[in-house]
């Protein structure tokens, strides 16, 4: 309610304490009388004059002397108004900030400290002409990732800042400034390469705050728009062109811009989704509305001359032109030099880009061009990001026409495991003709694998390759198989083993279905070629190392030091003589067998551990037997003498009267080349190494000096 004295102006004027609006308090202080010309010429002055809510960061008079004499401008009269609309709408920013704000990210749960370094200014670039299907046209940035285009947005650019406590924040350093503006002092309060200056740099008005910076701010461009304005990087931008803009007429875009001025038709520049990011999206992830205040994208760009090189030495290698590599290898490449988020200089060996990887860049002596812009952070680079998906042993088979059935495989989910730089791997490849002779096609129209003309079967086509490409990678963390000149075996990915000697290397269905003969002839698998990649080695096969499908005993069988074993198996009412099957063991399931010899053998007999006749028909006898049979056979494992198992405590296949696991032992010495089991009862046998580490389906056997028993 009105009192006597007070008039209605007076009432509703604002408190005589509260501070002038912020053009009246810079036209006081007499040195800010350029920048409010150029407020007036971009139709500012009454925005600034009354209510609102705004951070404007004001350059001095003494700022723009600096500008005239750098641009050789006259003075404040040549500047037009789309020059001083350019100057003020970047130096404005919706809202008023402190300069402890500043450095909080307004999320959507609040305020958050220390984790914002830009904020959304009211300048936004036009659309711009461009030739589009050879027709002049206009263009404008999509102003999100993808074909998703939002009207009422402008697509409006972020002016970066950089201030002590975010950096303490951050953990970064006065380097993570210099590195992009190495003439400008770092001061704990700068504005792209302007410094908030002066004691009482920053000033409340009635109508938000007035940070002082000593230089005259020009928008700065999008990565796209730089990318455009930088022949030197010519052959990297031809790449997104080609390969990953369109141009998209959009009816939204063409009606808001048609209101504004812009004739004719609007085209939305777009990237796909299988980018990283779209370089001309001012926008961020837009996950939170301000979510651009506390990241940004960033790109490493190689120079003309060492790309061109790359593409011709890496990428075209096996081709002899990018439209032949395919668009999802060029994807592959551009995103490995594209960050969904700031990449700090400091910050290169622990900043993952879109593809996991690290910037592999150094700082000093690698990047050419380091820039902030408006959306995001910009290295051009005189080198390349060296990527997994080229450089490990992935990139053997995904650059090379030749592997495209290995290749296609290898991307269903192994791809991302055979490219894991920490980890050391031997691969080895497979053409399309050798698969193809093994019987494995691949119909492109629909998308579907076959095996001998069929796509179904017993085991299907793609558990069958699923099983065969799984025992032809190796983890090899101490180069295991770095010369396979020498005689040995391994372990696969897959789990079975593969032996090898004289650049000869096979699996247990190489040997099928003779061992000795196959052992003796020239079928098995031949190393034709050898290259080292960043994380292994691939060796190239002049056929496939084959898996065994026959069941155990059927394998056993043929070996004659197994003999007086397999005759208690042969008589033993838990084996299958047609198929060669053990009840007690299941198809799929890895599985060691410790065999005893047979002085071992005859140990057991004379101990009453064995009856003397594998051919008992004594009941008593026949369990005998089967218990014996089914405890020196190692549950869920093919064990050698590669320390993998060394020390631990395994189950046997044999389960006690009353249900209970029997266990085995394990010693493994891979240097001693010792395998050794020990027994339930504390009696060792040690593997017969020359009569031992025989492949089989999914299994190995092993000869031992001595019989095992269990405790009930």
């Amino acid at each position: 309610m009105l009192t006597k004295c007070d008039t209605k102006e007076e009432y509703y004027a604002p408190p005589k304490t509260l501070a002038p609006p912020i053009y009246q308090q810079l036209e006081a202080r007499g040195n800010f009388t350029h920048f409010l010309a150029c407020v007036d010429k971009a139709g500012y002055k009454q925005s600034l004059s009354s209510s609102g809510y705004w951070t404007i960061f004001a350059p001095t008079d003494e700022a723009f002397t600096k500008y005239f004499a750098a641009n050789g401008l006259a003075g404040i009269g040549a500047i037009d108004e789309a020059k001083a609309r350019e100057i003020v709408t970047y130096s404005l920013v919706y809202n008023a900030f402190s300069k402890e704000k500043l450095a909080e990210f307004q999320s959507s749960i609040g305020w958050v400290p220390g984790q914002s370094f830009k904020r959304r200014t009211a300048y936004y670039s036009a659309p711009y002409k461009s030739n589009i299907g050879g027709q002049e046209a206009f263009v404008v940035a999509n102003n999100r990732n993808g074909l998703n285009y939002v009207t009422e947005d402008n697509n409006n650019k972020y002016l970066p800042y950089f201030i002590d406590s975010y950096f303490a924040a951050q953990g970064l350093s006065e380097v993570d400034y210099k590195t992009f503006y190495p003439n400008t002092p770092y001061t704990g309060f700068n504005v792209a390469d302007a410094a908030v200056t002066g004691s009482d740099h920053s000033i409340r008005a009635e109508n938000g705050m007035i940070h002082i910076i000593d230089k005259v701010l020009l928008p700065l461009p999008s990565i796209d728009e730089y990318l455009a304005t930088k022949p030197e990087y010519s052959v990297f931008k031809g790449l997104l062109e080609k390969y990953a803009a369109s141009y998209v007429s959009s009816a939204a875009a063409t009606e808001k811009w048609n209101k504004r001025g812009v004739s004719g038709s609007v085209y939305l520049k777009t990237f796909p989704n299988v980018l990283a990011f779209n370089p001309g999206n001012e926008n961020f992830l837009k996950q939170m509305d301000n979510d651009g205040q506390s990241d940004s994208w960033s790109m490493f760009v190689p120079t003309n001359e060492v790309l061109t090189k790359y593409i011709n030495e890496v990428l075209l290698e096996h081709y002899n032109s990018l439209d032949e590599i395919g668009t999802q290898v060029i994807y592959d490449f551009i995103n490995a030099h594209m960050w969904q988020t700031a990449v700090w200089p400091s910050k290169f060996s622990t900043t993952t880009n879109f593809v996991g990887e690290v910037a592999r860049f150094n700082r000093v002596t690698d990047v050419v061009d380091p820039k902030v812009l408006s959306n995001g952070m910009f290295y051009g680079a005189s080198k390349v990001q060296e990527s997994d998906a080229f450089h490990s042993i992935f990139g053997k088979v995904y650059l090379d026409p030749k592997f495209s059935l290995m290749s296609r495989f290898l991307q269903r989910e192994l791809r991302s495991a055979v490219s894991n730089p920490n980890v050391r791997f031997t691969m080895f490849l497979l053409s399309d003709d050798v698969l193809n002779e093994a019987g494995f096609t691949y119909d492109n129209i629909n998308n579907t694998w076959f095996y001998k003309g069929s796509t179904s079967g017993v085991i299907s086509p793609i558990n069958r390759l699923d099983r065969l490409i799984n025992s032809h990678i190796a983890i090899t963390m101490r180069g295991e198989l770095d010369n396979l000149g020498s005689e040995g075996i391994y372990d696969t990915y897959g789990g079975e083993l593969i032996k090898f000697k004289n650049n000869v290397v096979y699996a247990a269905g190489n040997l099928e279905p003779d061992p000795q003969q196959a052992l003796n002839s020239n079928d098995l698998p031949r190393v034709i070629g050898k290259k080292e990649a960043t994380n292994g080695i691939v060796y190239y096969l002049d056929k496939p190392l084959l898996s065994a499908e026959t069941a155990i005993g059927l394998h056993m069988q043929k070996y004659p030091q197994f003999s007086r074993f397999f005759t208690y198996l042969d008589n033993s009412s838990i084996y299958n003589k047609t198929t060669g099957e053990i009840l007690g063991t299941a198809s799929g399931t890895f599985y060691t067998y410790f065999i005893p010899s047979d002085a071992a053998i005859e140990k057991a007999i004379a101990d009453g551990v064995l009856p003397a006749d594998p051919a008992t028909t004594v009941a008593a006898e026949k369990e005998k037997i089967n218990s014996f049979i089914l405890y020196h056979i190692l549950n869920r494992f093919s064990t050698i003498a590669d320390g993998k198992e060394d020390g631990l405590r395994l189950e046997s296949v044999y389960k006690t009267i009353t249900g209970d696991v029997t266990v085995l032992h394990i010693t493994s010495k891979q240097e001693a080349k010792l395998l050794q089991v020990t027994d339930m009862k504390g009696r060792t046998a040690t593997v017969q190494n020359e009569f031992s580490n025989i492949i089989a389906n999914r299994s190995v056997m092993h000869l031992i000096d001595n019989y095992l028993q269990y405790v009930e």
